[in-house]
Formats: structure tokens, sequence, C-alpha cells
């Protein structure tokens, strides 16, 4: 991770907007349906969420996360809506940043976990989410958005400093490459998952079995 970038709060009507053109670049978005606003930007900031950035050298807006407090069953934690890093500076570890940044504004509200969802096929973010930030895949949502959409929903543990992965005691395989994956392995990710989310386990990292095939590891909850 360079010198050059820092981690920021975002404050300002310029940095919101800022933050709405980075969010449709990144994603492509053209529709203003899938736009965001900044005036949200500013309400959510204003009230307990996290708006946050990453700077280069420059002051330019380089990574952009935003969340907001949530509410589950008594549960309280903070809710990571969405997280964009510009497309050439991916891998340089400003999503870690950006994940460390909302912590840090999850912690001053009071929460100690949080949340968010991302595509279970996604080799590459289940690495990031599960083996690198210490968070656990606790549920499974089918067609989240509507069809083809499934998301696993994680959780971290913000006190936890140190991530071990414990002693898998099961596994569920996927296709390494997302174009790979076919409605029967959908379908069979989503019996296996709902089987082993149903006895109290989550998933706990992900491992790369060779070339073409991945595995969730799961054990015990915490």
């Amino acid at each position: 991770m360079s010198d050059d970038f820092r981690a920021v709060s975002l404050q300002t009507p310029e940095q919101y907007a800022e933050a709405a053109a980075l969010y449709r670049e990144v994603f492509g978005y053209q529709q203003p349906d899938h736009g965001l606003n900044p005036r949200l930007l500013a309400a959510l900031a204003g009230n307990g969420g996290s708006v946050v950035g990453v700077l280069d050298a420059s002051d330019r807006l380089v990574a952009f996360a935003y969340g907001f407090p949530g509410t589950s069953e008594s549960a309280l934690y903070h809710y990571s809506q969405s997280a964009v890093v510009s497309a050439d500076l991916q891998g340089r570890g400003l999503g870690r940043m950006l994940k460390y940044a909302q912590r840090e504004v999850a912690l001053a509200n009071g929460m100690t976990r949080m949340r968010w969802t991302y595509d279970p096929f996604q080799v590459r973010n289940a690495h990031f989410n599960l083996n690198v930030l210490g968070a656990r895949a606790r549920w499974y949502r089918p067609d989240l958005y509507g069809p083809g959409t499934d998301r696993l929903v994680v959780e971290w543990n913000l006190t936890q400093e140190k991530v071990q992965l414990p002693e898998p005691v099961a596994r569920v395989e996927i296709p390494v490459d997302r174009a790979a994956v076919s409605a029967l392995s959908v379908s069979r990710v989503r019996d296996e998952f709902a089987e082993l989310l149903a006895k109290g386990l989550v998933a706990t990292g992900i491992h790369r079995d060779d070339e073409h095939t991945a595995s969730y590891l799961f054990g015990p909850a915490e």
C-alpha cells in the first residue's frame, strides 16, 4: 500500500458529488435510477453513517464507500452498502483502507459489528472478505436484488484485531471462473450453504484448490 494514499471521511458537497461520479464510473451505470444522490451521502455523514474515501497525492478521490446503522433481531451493526475503487488502482490495498475507515466510523458510533453482501461466486471478493478481513459469511440470500443475484451476507467483528482461520469442518466447492457458473452449480451451492448454515456453521474462509475450483471453508460460529 502506497503512502501516496490516505483515507478520510468525506465532508463537503464537492466530495459527495465526486463520490457519486466515481460510483457511476466504476459500475458503469448510465441510467439516473442507478445513480447515487450526493444529498443522501450528506445525510448519512451527518447521522451516524459512513461516507469515506481514499485520496491520492493530488487529493483526487480514487476510492469510496458508504454505509449506515442497521438493526436485526435486536442486533445493532453498521451496514456497508457499497465500496468502489478506481479501475486503474484496484489491487493496491485501497479496498482495505476503505473498510478500516468504515470500521473507525462504526466504532466511534458504538457499533462493534459490520455487515455487507457480495456475490458468492466472486472468489477474489470472498478471499478479501473472509481470509483478509476475517469476516464470516452467516447468511445466504438467493436472488436478493432479482433473478441471478444471489448474495452472501457477511459479518465482521470490529473488535477482532487478528484473523485466525480455524480448521474447517466442511467445504463447499465453487468454480473459480465466474463465467463458468451454471444454473446447476448455483442450485447446488444454495442447497449446500443452506444445509451447513442451518447447522450453525459459518463460512470462515476460502481456499483455491486448483486453477478451476475453490472451496468455501466452514467452521463453528463465534
